[in-house]
């Protein structure tokens, strides 16, 4: 997930695939609450979600905001983002995040 700051978070990541294009990480978060700790993306990425669900997105300065996210429904952001991704579902929520790093292309 990229450079993570000094509070660790209660989600666990599991990475699938790592090469010199791509990083596939898989975020689980067992029970309501459970976040990843603040981080920013150093690369451009996609989520895709393994249930339905809603999580909570903290960013900086107090803002809080809440996505509901789709079973297989991916979406795109692009690098720089900085927040701490909260699970607000009364069960585990789980996401593939797909990261495009540098040293690829064709």
């Amino acid at each position: 997930m990229c450079e993570a700051d000094k509070s660790a978070g209660s989600a666990v990541g599991s990475v699938l695939i790592e090469n010199a294009r791509t990083r596939v990480t898989e975020w689980r978060f067992p029970a309501k609450g459970d976040n990843t700790g603040w981080h920013r993306h150093e690369h451009d990425y996609v989520v895709v979600p393994l249930a339905d669900g809603q999580l909570e997105l903290r960013e900086p300065g107090g803002q809080t905001r809440f996505a509901e996210l789709r079973k297989g429904v991916p979406y795109f952001r692009e690098k720089g983002v900085r927040h701490d991704v909260v699970n607000y579902n009364a069960f585990e929520f789980a996401f593939i995040e797909i990261e495009f790093l540098d040293g690829g292309g064709s």
